[in-house]
């Protein structure tokens, strides 16, 4: 592996493998010897072996897919509702700077505010039921994917635009050029959305819920089961890296020239305009 030692230099897919084995293997390892050798109190990190029961369990006695797929659910749906809000505005806050300096005072503060401090508010708004867990889902993911828009959009070159009007498009043809020209850099960002989603739904499950990973998780930390906690633990990170793995699969397919390496120098999103144009 000499390409180890020099800087910014890629690794190879077999490199990547062997080291992210390693990482695993090395973690692994520490967990069995601080419970072999009772380093920790047992119920603060119970034995591997028993947490593979508790997995198998959860599987058989408790319904984990059912529950993934109601987190997953849930999730879905806070995430259309971002996108479909936060993609149009984000576009208009980029295109039009008056929309910009009415919506971002408000929005970016929004970012930096602990989303766990708006939880009490949620249930007084929406009660307990599942509007409040979209809503509080929705939150998480409105703000973040509202920045990325407004980026991705204002990264796309005023050339591309002053061409779109030197051939006769409309205002609101150079606004939807905006959308596709930035739209595939926007869904690379879907994943980390995703991510987010899986992040605040444990939260928003453990209020009233009768189902869903944050629910299972919740009930085995009231009866002291700490190896269904950790099993859980277990089944959300397995979960969401799937479905992390299918959103990068998708965007391969659906954009294939964003793997071909570009200057840093160059925006994402007008390599994509510059496709999207010959393509058509």
């Amino acid at each position: 592996m000499p390409e180890l030692g020099t800087i910014r230099k890629p690794v190879g897919p077999r490199t990547r493998l062997v080291l992210g084995g390693v990482s695993w293997l090395g973690l692994i390892l520490l967990w069995l010897a601080l419970t072999q050798w009772e380093l920790l109190p047992p119920l603060s990190l119970p034995h591997p072996a028993g947490v593979v029961q508790a997995f198998i369990r959860l599987w058989t006695e408790y319904d984990l897919p059912g529950n993934v797929l109601m987190s997953w659910w849930r999730i879905a749906q806070a995430f259309l509702w971002s996108a479909a809000i936060a993609i149009p505005l984000g576009i208009l806050m980029a295109s039009f700077p008056w929309v910009h300096a009415l919506v971002n005072p408000v929005a970016a503060p929004m970012r930096s505010m602990p989303i766990t401090a708006f939880l009490p508010a949620f249930i007084a708004l929406f009660g307990m039921e599942e509007a409040m867990k979209v809503a509080f889902l929705w939150f998480g993911m409105f703000f973040y994917l509202l920045a990325v828009v407004v980026e991705e959009a204002g990264r796309v070159e005023n050339e591309l635009l002053e061409t779109a009007y030197t051939l006769g498009a409309r205002r609101r043809h150079v606004l939807w050029l905006t959308f596709e020209a930035s739209f595939p850099a926007i869904f690379g960002s879907f994943r980390i959305l995703y991510d987010i989603g899986w992040t605040y739904v444990i939260l928003a499950e453990m209020v009233n819920a009768r189902k869903g990973v944050g629910y299972m998780v919740e009930a085995a930390r009231k009866v002291l089961d700490f190896e269904r906690v950790y099993a859980g633990i277990i089944a959300i990170g397995l979960a969401a890296f799937l479905f992390r793995l299918l959103l990068g699969w998708l965007e391969h397919r659906l954009f294939p020239w964003r793997r071909v390496r570009r200057p840093a120098s160059e925006p994402a999103a007008a390599v994509g305009a510059g496709a999207t144009v010959k393509a058509s």
